[in-house]
């Protein structure tokens, strides 16, 4: 088997098929980064790192000696999609969403405005991201949207330094954000407060460490529009932010401040950079299918900001060979079986967001791989994995090398992790990463 993507979607397929007693399969791990377990590594928030002790468990696949991890290889790049469908029995695409969604407002070009994700991956240590800027000058930064991301982006953009210091934090977004002036921070949501995307155990984190506000009259429900049960996530969200609104006016040094039913409707700058956002107030209708909408109203407001992050969701990314529904930027499936062009389809699989889009939690993938993996047992059960040209492993690493690849085997990422983990161990921290992309091929050589 080979699966493309090595996050939580992909190694617990692996995790899963490797259990199974039925059949005998041996996978390789392929990821275009130089390091394995996706965003576990690049997209947990580093004062989170309790999340991240799942990793022990994809470490123990790889050391189960049927599964190996291959880095530095991207499909498109340094082999083929119809290349992994002759060389393997199988291949499963667990790539994920990584691709931010556009504002799609006047003014989204300007310095000082970015996708959420760019932020993250800039302070996570990918090697890609290392060189970006963000003006952390400003006392003010701006949120669009209010679901995790939005609210790991508030909290590592006001924690001060010696929580971070502390952390597995990227050593260039530590030493920026411990110069940062930033103190408020303001998180926008298009909709209702019962609308939220956030989950409350991450709102309650945010309480409990900063001064939270938001404007009283944001926090009415709509009697016609609230479609809440008891025991529903909204429920308890709406609780502790009842507390929020009820309370006096924060006096905290750094503070969130969150909002709800206004839609930024244009970004302004000067200079070539941010300096704002045009706010419009919005108001609740019913779309297609009883969809719950927000509408833009005359009312508007602007609001000062030096710093524009937008956190509106993800996008999957097309992978060339391989069929993709443009309209909503996921690989096309029946359940994890890929459709659409019968020879490009043939044998191949989905799992995770790229298969169903982005929503859900690490729990939520291990279900969806779970759920891939049974037809793929299913399927070479039944004899329909078999065919001729199916490569053996030391042919696979020869053939990717001939392609040009710089590979980081299983060996190479304990050889990262060792070095990583020794760094951090002299600083009291859980590791500090490599984040140029020669330091990890030279770690991973050593």
């Amino acid at each position: 088997m080979a699966i493309v993507g090595s996050g939580p979607s992909g190694a617990f397929l692996a995790a899963r098929l490797l259990d199974e007693e039925a059949a005998s399969f041996d996978v390789d791990l392929i990821d275009r980064q130089a390091t394995p377990w996706g965003l576990v590594r690049g997209g947990v928030a580093p004062d989170h790192p309790r999340i991240k002790t799942v990793a022990r468990r994809f470490e123990a696949v790889l050391d189960s000696g049927r599964c190996r991890f291959l880095g530095g290889v991207e499909v498109g790049r340094d082999v083929e999609h119809a290349d992994l469908q002759r060389w393997y029995h199988a291949v499963v695409y667990a790539t994920g969403c990584p691709d931010a969604r556009s504002l799609g407002l006047p003014g989204e070009n300007l310095a000082g405005c970015h996708p959420a994700t760019d932020f993250v991956s800039w302070y996570n240590g990918d090697p890609a991201f290392r060189d970006r800027t963000f003006d952390l000058s400003g006392d003010r930064a701006v949120i669009v949207g209010n679901g995790n991301v939005a609210l790991d982006c508030a909290r590592m953009l006001l924690l001060p330094p010696d929580e971070l210091s502390g952390t597995d934090i990227a050593d260039h977004a530590l030493e920026a954000l411990s110069e940062s002036r930033i103190r408020e921070v303001v998180v926008l949501g298009r909709r209702g407060a019962e609308h939220a995307a956030f989950t409350t155990p991450e709102l309650k984190a945010l309480t409990s460490r900063f001064g939270v506000t938001m404007p009283r009259d944001e926090l009415a429900i709509d009697p016609s529009f609230n479609t809440t049960q008891p025991g529903h996530r909204a429920v308890r969200n709406m609780k502790v932010l009842r507390g929020v609104a009820r309370a006096a006016p924060t006096e905290a040094e750094r503070r969130i401040v969150l909002r709800f039913l206004v839609s930024p409707v244009e970004i302004l700058g000067e200079d070539g950079r941010v300096r704002g956002l045009r706010l419009a107030r919005n108001e609740l209708h019913r779309g297609k299918h009883r969809a719950i909408l927000a509408r833009p109203t005359d009312a508007t407001e602007e609001l000062d900001a030096s710093l524009v992050m937008s956190a509106i969701g993800f996008r999957g990314r097309p992978v060339p060979g391989v069929p993709f529904d443009e309209r909503r930027s996921l690989i096309p499936n029946m359940a994890g079986r890929v459709t659409g062009d019968p020879e490009a389809a043939a044998r191949t699989y989905v799992s995770g967001w790229i298969k169903r889009g982005p929503s859900g939690v690490i729990g939520t993938n291990k279900l969806c791989a779970y759920d891939t993996a049974t037809l793929v047992i299913e399927d070479a059960l039944a004899g329909q994995l078999d065919h001729e040209g199916v490569l053996d492993a030391d042919a696979v690493r020869e053939r990717l090398e001939q392609g040009g690849a710089r590979i980081v085997d299983t060996g190479g990422w304990r050889a990262i992790d060792a070095a990583e983990t020794r760094a951090g161990a002299d600083e009291g921290r859980p590791r500090r990463k490599l984040t140029d992309r020669d330091e990890l091929l030279a770690a991973a050589g050593a």
